[in-house]
């Protein structure tokens, strides 16, 4: 949920914090602070706001000569996004900046209290500050490995210790990698952050602890030196570029074709590289947020063309579930960066039952990647804003490829999606290209506050997605209901120009959908039609092109996408970092 990125060199941490936390803003941007350090003292600047707030106080400031330094930009967990709650926290000889949520702080907070300790802030981290502290011996390997005995939870943790020249870093359930440069070394919770400066790194597993001079690293765990394998990255910084769109958002949106023709052409060369899935008898979807909704989708296709039983859970609700499984069970855990905690959480469950597990995931080296049974990557590469574009659409591709795949091994199907789907990047280009379209639906409801998007089968799983971008980006209110289910009761909200979407491309039962979108009209609604085919007698219409069930979706969603832009656009919202949200949840 947060950044963090750290600094040991021949330089001054002050640009490389200040441009690593920029990096990092899609993490969080309720705040951000910086510590510097050299012998003598620590100096902490912290600011309420984005990173750009924070830059603009240290330019203010006299900064202290220093060669190391940790910084953070917070999404707040503990506390209100407050100056005294930014990160770092100092007590005594100890300065931190942490990620994740210590789940037993309270009882700890309560101890300290009890002992005396007085704390200046509502978070959770400054118990582990006020720990470490307490603990320090002049040994830092010895307290950190006490420390993450007692505390309980997830962590990521940049530590420096006043009387050492040395930055400190650990992890537990939080993503965390240590940055090699030349006389220069690094922390930082994304490469993303650090990719200005080095393109080699080093992952920290749980309960590591990295100590990093300017020119040495040395990895221990339980008391022992751990040999760690340097990994090199092919992002480039350029990925971190707007290359001139006004925000990443629409950036990301319009790479959907590149991304996906590089995703599919693996797999469209030979399907025999995706897993078999004919084998088991029920599948589990288990994600969050938009990958569920990616995974509603799947889980339609599997069920009517692959005759494959299938359930979608929230990760959150399904990790606490009393799951009964059986060994031709298979989990598949949709996650773009693959440190979802309560995707983990979920996958870590079903890995200690034995059953299969498989990933679909953009990061190759994140947890979920690790420890998963299987794995199918998307070739998204750095998705920086906050609302998931491109990597959704990706992973509604490979969902798609795996139903068609399982269907026509068990010889359910006999069409070829292959060479339409070869075909797919092209359409995806015709149908992004028609911005000014969507602009002009943009302008007929942008200044409404509730809207409702309708749709039924694996177009009510379009819709679902459709709402949940709006209301992201936009902060209007948005519902997505299956198409039938209105007149039970919520037909009551609609009333004179009051928007609703209905999404049509599913010929079995695009009459009954029609009746549904009668019934709203009726009552006055605005009516927006996107569909595969020209539908007459309502207020706007975006018709794109027709293709197999499989693929269908791909072409639809990205509509929905670049609509939510506009009108987030319209209404001056801070797109690429909506309030109160954050990129990478890795807090349950």
């Amino acid at each position: 949920m947060c950044g963090i990125i750290g600094y040991i060199g021949k330089n001054h941490p002050k640009e490389v914090l200040v441009k690593g936390l920029k990096n990092l803003e899609y993490r969080g941007y309720d705040s951000a602070g910086i510590a510097l350090k050299n012998k003598e003292e620590v100096q902490i600047i912290k600011s309420v706001g984005k990173v750009v707030d924070l830059e603009t106080k240290i330019n203010n400031s006299k900064l202290i000569d220093s060669n190391i330094g940790i910084a953070h930009t917070r999404w707040a967990t503990h506390g209100k996004p407050t100056e005294v709650n930014a990160h770092p926290h100092q007590v005594g000889n100890v300065t931190i900046v942490h990620n994740g949520i210590i789940e037993n702080a309270l009882e700890l907070r309560e101890e300290l209290i009890n002992e005396g300790v007085k704390f200046n802030s509502d978070t959770d981290t400054e118990v582990v500050a006020t720990l470490l502290n307490k603990y320090y011996d002049g040994n830092p390997i010895n307290t950190i490995e006490k420390v993450i005995r007692i505390v309980k939870g997830s962590y990521a943790l940049g530590i420096l210790f006043n009387d050492k020249d040395v930055l400190y870093a650990t992890r537990k359930d939080s993503p965390l990698i240590v940055g090699i440069g030349d006389d220069d070394n690094f922390i930082a919770s994304d490469i993303a952050a650090i990719i200005n400066y080095t393109n080699k790194y080093m992952l920290l597993e749980e309960g590591e602890i990295a100590e990093i001079y300017s020119n040495s690293i040395n990895i221990v765990k339980d008391g022992n030196e751990v040999e760690k394998e340097i990994l090199i990255t092919n992002i480039s910084s350029m990925d971190n570029d707007k290359c001139g769109y006004d925000h990443y958002m629409v950036k990301e949106i319009m790479e959907e074709p590149v991304v996906l023709e590089k995703t599919f052409k693996p797999y469209l060369d030979n399907l025999d590289l995706l897993p078999d899935l004919t084998k088991y008898e029920e599948i589990h979807i288990v994600a969050c947020g938009s990958a569920m909704y990616a995974g509603v989708i799947g889980s339609s296709l599997l069920e009517e063309y692959a005759n494959t039983r299938v359930y979608v859970e929230v990760a959150s609700e399904y990790r606490y579930k009393n799951i009964i499984y059986n060994n031709k069970t298979l989990v598949i855990l949709i996650s773009q960066s693959g440190e979802t905690a309560d995707t983990i959480a979920a996958m870590r469950m079903a890995n200690e039952k034995g059953v299969d597990t498989l990933a679909i995931v953009n990061v190759k080296t994140s947890t979920i990647a690790r420890e998963s049974s299987m794995q199918v990557f998307i070739e998204a590469g750095p998705e920086i804003a906050v609302a998931t574009t491109k990597a959704y659409i990706l992973q509604v591709g490979i969902l798609s490829l795996l139903a068609y795949k399982t269907a026509y091994d068990k010889k359910l199907v006999d069409i070829d999606v292959v060479e339409e789907a070869r075909g797919l990047p092209r359409l995806l280009k015709e149908v992004l290209d028609r911005r000014d379209d969507y602009l002009k639906i943009a302008k007929s409801i942008y200044e409404k506050e509730d809207i409702f998007f309708i749709g039924r089968k694996i177009d009510y799983a379009i819709s679902m997605e459709g709402s949940l971008k709006l209301k992201e980006v936009s902060y209007i209110h948005s519902e997505a209901y299956q198409a039938g289910e209105l007149k039970h009761g919520t037909i009551s909200l609609i009333n004179d120009g009051y928007p609703v979407f209905a999404i049509i491309t599913d010929d079995k039962i695009k009459d009954k959908t029609i009746s549904n979108v009668e019934e709203v009209k009726s009552r006055g609604a605005l009516v927006i039609i996107i569909s595969n085919e020209e539908i007459k007698g309502y207020d706007l219409e975006i018709v794109v092109p027709k293709i197999n069930s499989f693929l269908q979706p791909i072409l639809v969603v990205p509509v929905l996408q670049l609509i939510a832009y506009e009108v987030a656009k319209l209404r001056n919202c801070d797109i690429d970092k909506p309030k109160n949200l954050a990129k990478s949840v890795t807090v349950e």
